[in-house]
């Protein structure tokens, strides 16, 4: 087997306490996991206790886990492009709190979606207004890193393209504490044809290109129930959506991907034992 550093998992369940996450993915046979640090329906959440932070280091370390192979996920409330003032500073105020509980969770990167203006905005001034209240949270925490995820291209939700996150990349203050996550479901849904290893390696092309594989930190797998193009955010189980079993075959065996995690956030979590061991033979590596 190969001796690539190959980390894939899903997004687990936190409930009862984020120190619970490290448990539920090594149960899974998962070698990276995303979570939510709070409750993703609500605005506010009580802080994380000094008790729950150690639990969280200590199973953390128990179950083998660094945080290189971790990726919070921060609430789908949050929409920095939002053109209700009140909206946007509740996303601000909750994306710094989020940075905040990574970072004191010894973790480094939190992702989150970048936002809309709903049409009301033009694409460039949604663009900038998503850049700038992303330099505000940064603004507000010491540490931490903000992951934007590109998107299926609904409505008029930026980062459907990766010019879009690359741009943001241009007007933030802080680009060093900014970087992407590229979900395929998302990717295929706004037009990527990553069904095949030349597609996707037109996207990887892309991504270098426009933002750099050094800013390219995570990976969400997922595969489509609509087709290429339809922009509908629809996750199916690998291999049984559009994208279909030899395009994540061409991920995993691609080495540009190594080293990041890289998780599920298929619909079926009882089956997520079954599609890590799937892609992680793909990639070549046991265990």
């Amino acid at each position: 087997m190969s001796t690539r550093t190959v980390y894939v998992g899903a997004h687990v369940s936190a409930a009862g306490g984020v120190n619970n996450a490290p448990a539920n993915a090594a149960a899974i046979g998962a070698t990276a996991f995303a979570l939510f640090t709070r409750n993703q329906r609500r605005w506010t959440a009580k802080p994380l206790d000094v008790e729950t932070v150690s639990a969280f280091h200590e199973a953390m370390a128990q179950y083998g886990f660094t945080g290189d192979q971790v990726i919070p996920h921060a609430s789908y409330l949050v929409n920095l492009g939002s053109p209700s003032e009140e909206t946007r500073e509740k996303s601000i105020t909750g994306l710094a709190d989020e940075l905040s509980r990574t970072v004191e969770l010894g973790l480094r990167w939190l992702n989150f979606h970048p936002g809309t203006s709903k049409g009301e905005l033009t694409e460039d001034e949604t663009l900038r207004r998503i850049a700038d209240g992303m330099d505000r949270v940064l603004g507000q925490v010491e540490g931490g890193v903000l992951v934007l995820e590109n998107t299926a291209g609904q409505g008029a939700s930026m980062g459907r393209s990766i010019s879009h996150l690359a741009r943001i990349l241009e007007y933030v203050r802080e680009p060093d504490r900014v970087a992407v996550c590229i979900d395929t479901c998302h990717a295929f849904a706004a037009g990527y044809d990553i069904r095949t290893a030349p597609g996707w390696d037109a996207l990887i092309a892309e991504v270098e290109r426009e933002v750099g594989l050094d800013k390219l930190v995570a990976l969400h797998l997922n595969d489509s129930t609509g087709e290429l193009g339809s922009t509908k955010d629809r996750h199916r189980p690998i291999g049984e959506g559009e994208i279909g079993t030899a395009g994540f075959r061409a991920i995993l065996e691609d080495s540009r991907v190594d080293g990041r995690p890289m998780v599920l956030e298929t619909p079926e979590p009882e089956r997520w034992a079954e599609e890590i061991a799937l892609l992680k033979g793909f990639a070549g590596v046991a265990g």
